[in-house]
């Protein structure tokens, strides 16, 4: 092991538990698809080679970000932003649509989708975390330093919204906790949530007033999802999917029922990504789900030590930002399949089936990795200069 990861640079804990989840992940996701087969068709292997074309890409970005210069990727963050718009604009018109929404891109030719709302959420902390460094000493003022600051956030949000609430809701939340850590006086935060509240409130009752202009497409699917999350009626879908992640969860006991041997994951749409973690403690058991809140909580406190270590200010807020969105991710799949949240699209980091999402949670690793290899060489040239030197007489 030690042999090959001299090749990878930065912070080898976090190599490893990404490396042994993306490995962990194949075997998962060919366990875990046969409602999939069900339902379209083709056997596990392929969506099992599917899903390795996915890994392999993945893993290509994150090594070859991870040798970048860490200063490339600060000046980057402006044209990732206007990409991601140009992304989720055509995505707007022309996407391809899945269970009634339409936020996938079709890549020619190779019959992979790429979902830009995942390449617009990393785009998004990034230039964010610069523009809180440029704006730094313009907090106490709306003009110069927080409108700057909130206009791309709501830029993309609204981009994302109209097909994909529950992203657009996370990511609206990540930015907040993203310029509380930038030191944002708490009164414009509280301002601006009350504004961004009420901005909402007025979007819904306008579609609800006007229904013909059609506003949110998906609003009665998430009405529907909050209201099934306080009546608890077993025939409707949502509810019985629910119900059926927590028996999956039950029936795991402490040691699972064995790797292919899970029966609820035939009932589940999505056992292999929205309800990534019940399949998984149906087959494995209370034990190793324990296990996996472990490796993503290391995970968080190897990027935040990442984050205190570095000099950049960029880097340090960017880090934290790709920490907390990669936990908010698997918290909400874990809380969605154990009834607490409401049963919405976030599936697990590095582990569940999915095309854009493993690719730009590999990416995001990529960069913090530039990161901590960018600290590494600081250091070896500041022990360097200060190193004994031995002079022959």
């Amino acid at each position: 092991m030690r042999e090959y990861l001299k090749y990878l640079k930065g912070d080898r804990v976090i190599w490893i538990i990404t490396i042994l989840m993306m490995a962990f992940s194949l075997v998962t996701v060919y366990s875990f698809v046969p409602i999939l087969v069900k339902m379209e068709g083709g056997t596990p292997f392929q969506y099992l080679f599917k899903h390795l074309i996915y890994v392999v890409i993945g893993f290509a970005s994150m090594y070859f970000i991870h040798r970048t210069d860490s200063k490339y990727i600060g000046q980057l963050t402006k044209f990732l932003y206007y990409l991601a718009i140009i992304l989720l604009l055509y995505t707007f018109f022309f996407g391809a649509k899945v269970n009634d929404a339409g936020r996938w891109i079709r890549i020619p030719f190779l019959g992979l989708t790429f979902q830009s709302s995942d390449f617009a959420k990393l785009a998004l902390i990034l230039y964010v975390s610069k523009l809180l460094v440029r704006k730094k000493d313009k907090f106490d003022n709306w003009k110069e330093g927080i409108v700057p600051l909130m206009l791309p956030i709501i830029v993309i949000c609204m981009l994302i919204v109209k097909d994909n609430f529950s992203t657009a809701a996370m990511l609206f939340l990540l930015s907040m906790v993203l310029l509380f850590i930038g030191r944002v006086p708490f009164g414009k935060l509280f301002t601006i949530a009350l504004v961004g509240v009420g901005a909402v409130a007025m979007i819904i009752l306008i579609h609800v007033s006007f229904p013909e202009l059609n506003l949110l497409p998906r609003y009665d699917t998430w009405k529907n999802r909050l209201t099934n999350r306080v009546v608890n009626d077993e025939t409707n879908i949502d509810n019985a999917q629910v119900n059926n992640a927590k028996l999956a969860i039950h029936n795991g006991s402490f040691f699972g029922q064995g790797v292919g041997d899970g029966k609820l994951k035939e009932y589940l749409p999505e056992a292999y990504a929205d309800f990534y973690y019940s399949t998984y403690v149906e087959e494995f058991g209370l034990f190793a789900a324990i296990f996996l809140v472990l490796l993503y909580l290391i995970l968080l406190f190897r990027i935040i030590q990442i984050a205190l270590k570095t000099q950049d200010l960029f880097q340090s807020y960017a880090c934290l930002g790709i920490g907390i969105h990669l936990l908010t991710q698997a918290s909400i799949n874990m809380l969605v399949c154990t009834g607490v949240f409401p049963v919405t699209g976030q599936n697990m980091p590095f582990l569940a089936m999915g095309g854009s999402a493993l690719i730009m949670a590999c990416v995001s690793i990529g960069i913090i990795q530039s990161f901590s290899y960018q600290i590494q060489k600081q250091s070896s040239q500041v022990e360097g200069a200060f190193a004994p030197k031995n002079n022959k007489i």
